[in-house]
């Protein structure tokens, strides 16, 4: 539900005094569960700078491999975001803008790969496009025996990363096509303007600001993925910057912190470089519109209806729909590199890879973590955006902590593993506790990375409120704590739960972050399935693969299903 839904009702804000006594304690968590971490990372190399101890910091900017790295990082994320904008601005286009049929379908099996791992969306593109892939193979399409694997390069890294990437443009995109009011689209149209010049000359001057952000998300998100570096870069020799975290850490362990520490403040500046050319170039295009929003501008396609719904499953088609059969076929073959058929279909790889120890460790690790950390967040969420919408809530106070709670989910995630090593690697202030080790070092960035995602929502839904309900439980006397807990929790929850959702889906397949805190015992299931591939059982991968995708696929249906009495906006692909 946006604003302009609500004729001419104030915006949402909250009542009381609740801003004087339990705003401050709830941005001073949120700040500390966010900040510490790098606050923690950005010591560790700016401590021994201080002092004059340059040791680490002059080892690591002399090593060429480090250049190498950086270098291939920017270049291969500057890649994918060209790709990622390829897909997502024509498909943002598409159901933000014209009358095609199915959008909701359309958005939905765009939004997918977002949601599934990054290394089960590599894997699937390596049995696709491999020399024993069961679909390519039977067609005579599969690369010669004995040949390398085509996905295996730059080139593979960058169209996976791209596809992959290529719902963060288009949703960034369509939110702002949904901006453009209808009445000037409708008074182009009056005048003869036809569906191109009204794009060129309206709706895209409009949504720049969008696109843009979009772009930075993606290359921000490219520049930090562990999952298709790792499976298709490190066995073609391609390093970037997660992976040679990642090698380094696992190889020397600890003793190298303060090196890898500064690889990763390296990464967090060239993700803030890139989010920075982002913000100038939104301050310098003025997209405002005069008066209020109204309903979506809508373009006819006409007889290009058609052809263009065909066009748009046909990508799908070969994006999504391809690689993820190839996976399948991949887990009910016998022997790799067969193909698929009634002789050499077994099942025997789901119950080899549900009977082993580490997967059913995994299954539990993971629930358990991304479970906790969906429900802490969800609950933290509500009060948080109530404070966040408070009168005179809406200066550099509130601006300060929106982006200090965004920044752990904008840099790259081996930025925030490291901060937490840093913090938790030594047992905590008078507890005498460590995390290190533990799943709550895991717990506790999932819990600073995702609270950007859990918030969202909620500040949806409190934008959403009339402030006359909270004004009359004031005017009977109700305090602060009660108005929350009696008016405003019931009316956010729903919002806040799809948050929570998805922070539990995003968590639950998390790679990037798990990979450098995990330990013995402490596998997660993103961890499980690099480990099967990495470890010579394509097919015990690949069922895990399937499996993880079925559960995500059902949470997600679920949800969507839900969504269909929350308000606007709150499920991604639903309009």
């Amino acid at each position: 539900m946006s604003l302009a839904t609500l004729g001419d009702r104030r915006p949402y804000r909250a009542a009381g005094p609740f801003s004087v006594s339990g705003t401050p304690l709830l941005f001073a968590l949120a700040g500390l569960i966010v900040l510490l971490p790098i606050l923690r990372l950005v010591w560790e190399v700016a401590g021994p700078m201080a002092a004059g101890d340059l040791t680490a910091l002059t080892r690591v900017l002399n090593a060429p491999m480090t250049w190498r790295a950086t270098g291939n990082s920017v270049a291969i994320a500057a890649g994918a975001t060209l790709v990622a904008a390829a897909l997502g601005v024509p498909f943002a286009l598409l159901c933000g803008l014209t009358d095609l049929r199915g959008k909701t379908a359309l958005a939905f099996c765009l939004i997918l790969p977002l949601m599934i791992p990054p290394q089960i969306v590599a894997l699937s593109w390596i049995h696709l496009a491999g020399s024993g892939s069961p679909l390519l193979k039977p067609l005579g399409l599969a690369p010669a025996p004995g040949t390398p694997n085509p996905v295996y390069s730059s080139a593979g890294m960058i169209l996976v990363m791209g596809i992959e990437h290529a719902p963060l443009v288009f949703l960034a995109l369509r939110a702002a096509l949904r901006a453009v009011p209808r009445d000037l689209v409708e008074a182009a149209q009056a005048a003869g303007a036809r569906r191109g010049r009204v794009l060129r000359t309206i709706v895209l001057p409009l949504s720049l600001p969008g696109l843009a952000a979009g772009l930075a998300l993606s290359f921000v998100a490219a520049l930090g993925n562990f999952g298709v570096p790792a499976l298709l870069g490190i066995p073609a020799g391609i390093p970037v910057l997660p992976t040679l975290i990642y090698r380094r850490l696992a190889g020397f362990g600890p003793s190298v912190l303060p090196e890898v520490a500064v690889l990763a403040v390296l990464i967090g500046a060239i993700a803030c470089a890139g989010i920075a050319a982002q913000m100038a170039l939104q301050a310098r295009v003025d997209a405002r519109v005069i008066g209020g929003s109204s309903p979506a501008a809508v373009l006819r396609l006409g007889r290009a209806r058609r052809p263009m719904e065909i066009l748009c499953w046909t990508a799908v088609a070969l994006i999504l729909a391809a690689p993820l059969a190839a996976l399948v076929s991949t887990s009910l073959i016998r022997v790799y590199g067969l193909p698929l058929g009634v002789e050499t279909a077994t099942l025997a790889h789901y119950a080899t890879v549900l009977g082993l120890d580490q997967v059913g460790r995994a299954f539990a690790n993971s629930f358990v973590l991304s479970g906790v950390a969906a429900a802490l967040l969800t609950l933290l969420a509500i009060p948080l955006a109530h404070a966040m919408a408070g009168p005179g809530r809406g200066g550099r106070l509130v601006r300060a902590v929106g982006v200090l709670i965004e920044l752990p989910h904008a840099v790259p995630g081996v930025v925030l593993a490291i901060g937490c090593i840093l913090v938790f690697l030594k047992p905590l202030p008078l507890l005498g506790v460590s995390l290190y080790g533990t799943l709550g070092i895991i717990l506790a960035a999932y819990l600073a990375r995702f609270l950007s995602l859990a918030l969202r929502p909620a500040q949806a839904a409190c934008a959403a409120l009339d402030p006359a309900m909270e004004e009359a439980a004031r005017a009977c006397g109700a305090g602060p704590l009660r108005r929350l807990r009696t008016i405003v929790a019931p009316l956010v929850a729903p919002a806040a739960a799809a948050g929570g959702v998805l922070v539990f889906l995003t968590a639950f397949n998390e790679l990037t972050v798990s990979i450098l805190l995990w330990s013995q015992g402490r596998e997660t299931l993103g961890v499980v399935v690099y480990a099967l591939e990495e470890g010579g059982s394509p097919t015990l991968a690949a069922a895990l693969s399937v499996v993880t995708i079925v559960v995500v696929v059902a949470v997600l249906l679920a949800v969507g299903w839900l969504g269909r009495r929350l308000p606007a906006g709150i499920i991604p692909w639903r309009g």
